[in-house]
Formats: C-alpha cells, structure tokens, sequence
C-alpha cells in the first residue's frame, strides 16, 4: 500500500532562520535576551565593523589594506543587511503567515510531492550550503592566525590599546575578534539564507497554483458551480503570491542593493590580495574560500529569483490549459481578465534599479573577470 506525501508545512523550512534569530537574543523567551541583544547590538553590530574600519585606515603598506578590506567590507554590509532585515520582521512574518495559508490549498498528492521531493529539499540544500560555506570560511581565517606564523590579529583592527604590549592583551584580542566575526557569520545566514530560501519557496507554491489551474475542468463530471469556484480560489491564491513579492520588494529592496555592493567589493579586492599580497599557504587558502564563498553567497537569490520570474510567466498557459470550453460568458469573461493579469512580468529589484536575477549574477562574475585580466596584466 503506497503511502501519501505528507502535508505541506512551509514553516518547517523556516526553523534553522527563527533559531539564528534566537541565537542573536530576538524572537526568543530567554529571561536575559535584552541584555543579550544589547551586547550583540554594541560590540559586534556596531563596534566590529569600526574597529576593523579605523584599523584599515591605520594600515601603511597597500597589502595591509587590501588584507583588510575584504572582511571589512562584508562585516559593514553584514550589519547594514541585519539592521535592515531587523526593521522588517513585521514584512518577513505577514510573507509566512501567507506562505501557510497557501500550503493548505495544495491537497493532491501530485503537489505534495512535487512541493516535499523539490522545493522543501531545495530550500533545506540552500540554508546547509550557507552554513558549511560559512564556517569554512571562519576555519580559514582561525587556522591562518594559529598556523600562518607571525603575532597577528585575525584581522587588522584598532582596539583602544597596544595590542602586542602582552600575550594577555593580544589573545583576548584575537578572541574578541574570533567571537565577533562567529556572530557576524550568524548574522550574515540571517541575511543570506532568507532571500534564496523564501524564492524557492514561492516559486515553488507558484508552480503548485500552475497545477491547480491546468486541472480546472478536467475532473470526472465537473459541474459549472464547482469550476467556477475552483477559478476564483485560484484568483485568490494569485493575490496572495503578489502580495508576497509586494512583501519581498520592500523587505529586500535596500538589503539585496548592500549585498550586490559587497559582493562586488569583496571579489574584486579579494582576487587582488591573492595575486600580489599572499604571504603563505593558508592564506591563500582562506582568501579563496572567501573568494567562493562570496559567488555561492550570491548565485542562489539571483537563480531563484529569476526562477519565480519563469513560473509566474507560466500561468497564462497553464489558466489557457483548463478546461474552459462551455462555459458560460461570464466564467470566460472572467477567465481573460485573470489571464492579462498574468502577463504582467514580475521582477524583484535591488535599490529598484538591479533585478535580482541571473543577468545581475553575471554581471558581477564578469565585473570580476575583468578585473582579474586587468590585475594579472598589472602583475
């Protein structure tokens, strides 16, 4: 006996995202989470990304800054994206409230295994490539200071005394900045996990409505009452996933703008610091899994960004491919306005001017490119 796939539940994607979101004293019970969340707020959201700032600034040779920068970069657009994505929790909620409610429209077993074998298993990969990517990265950047040789901090930073004065003082420094940049990394998966994630569960829940109407009017015996109800409840769900992509064009509009800036930053700067400033193995080895994490960071949200762009553009055709032919005016009056409605292109932009899509992806990898032909010409 073939058992039924079980039912959709879009909140059980969202988990590890509410737990990050603990980890960081929000959204959380903890008797201690206000003073948890001031810490935090202070020396890591706003201290972490000064003082690796102010010390780029104090740095004299062209290696010491292109070092720093890269991480100085991320660590200042890791917390303008938080702050960002802090104001719009009330947004991020009303998107999985609704996210909810269309799970329990998808009732067939064909949309609840397409929705569990695909999108759940897809958005589940994208939150577990963040993470691993992440961590690597951060191991890199431990293992470079503990093995790399010399009496380095992590990063070049300022700090309000002589860091090398005693083992005391530059050890707590190198923990200070260890501890910083491990709850920076929580806050860069707050920021980097949501918008690929959220794509691929709205592309997903598109593709579910696409089922539903090529269905319309192809069930045993339809009467003309029961179609006509089945097309407005598939009105209904189409309103709800604009509503959602309203949703995400104001919750993402300045964060995904900061992470396009990063982005660039960030590779451009740091295919210079490997081909000229390099010192030894490991860093090397840390700069190039910082330089892959930072394409991963961004290639997701731009695939599935152009993704729910494909789906949306299905249902036109799928709404042609119900079963329309006798019924009566108004049900095909009806039908023709739901259809135009379809064709609008939906597009979430960056900033409004950057469509977040797999032409922005490109755009940055050849930005890249280019300045790498031009730093291998240099060198």
């Amino acid at each position: 006996m073939e058992t039924k796939p079980p039912v959709i539940r879009s909140e059980n994607i969202y988990r590890v995202y509410w737990f990050y979101w603990r980890l960081l004293g929000l959204e959380t019970d903890f008797p201690l989470r206000h003073v948890l969340d001031i810490l935090i707020t202070f020396f890591v959201t706003i201290w972490y990304p000064i003082h690796l700032i102010v010390g780029v600034f104090s740095e004299r040779t062209l290696g010491d800054i292109c070092k720093g920068l890269p991480i100085t970069a991320a660590c200042f657009f890791c917390s303008f994206k938080f702050i960002c994505f802090r104001l719009k929790l009330k947004e991020i909620k009303a998107i999985e409230i609704l996210l909810k409610e269309l799970d329990q429209r998808a009732v067939s077993d064909d949309e609840r295994e397409y929705f569990n074998k695909n999108t759940q298993k897809e958005a589940n990969f994208i939150w577990a490539s963040f993470l691993v990517a992440y961590n690597l990265s951060n191991i890199s950047a431990i293992a470079s200071v503990l093995f790399g040789g010399g009496h380095q901090l992590l990063y070049p930073g300022w700090f309000p005394y002589d860091v090398q004065a005693t083992e005391l003082r530059f050890w707590l420094s190198v923990a200070y900045q260890i501890a910083g940049v491990s709850l920076a990394i929580i806050q860069n998966l707050v920021n980097d996990s949501y918008p690929p994630m959220t794509f691929c569960v709205v592309a997903g829940h598109v593709r579910l409505l696409a089922m539903r109407l090529r269905r319309i009017g192809h069930d045993e015996k339809p009467t003309k009452v029961a179609v006509a109800r089945k097309l407005f409840e598939s009105i209904e769900d189409h309103r709800k996933l604009m509503k959602i992509i309203d949703l995400l064009r104001s919750t993402m509009n300045i964060s995904q703008l900061g992470q396009f800036m990063a982005s660039g930053i960030n590779i451009s700067i740091t295919l210079v610091y490997i081909l000229f400033f390099a010192e030894n193995l490991f860093s090397v080895t840390y700069y190039a899994v910082y330089f892959i994490s930072m394409v991963l960071e961004l290639f997701p949200c731009c695939y599935y960004g152009t993704l729910i762009s494909v789906e949306m553009n299905s249902l036109t055709y799928a709404i042609y491919s119900s079963n329309w032919l006798g019924m009566d005016r108004k049900y095909c009056r009806t039908l023709l306005m739901f259809m135009q409605l379809t064709l609008t292109q939906v597009q979430i932009k960056a900033g409004g001017v950057i469509a977040i899509g797999m032409n922005a992806f490109f755009a940055t990898v050849r930005l890249a490119y280019s300045f790498f032909t031009l730093a291998m010409s240099l060198r």
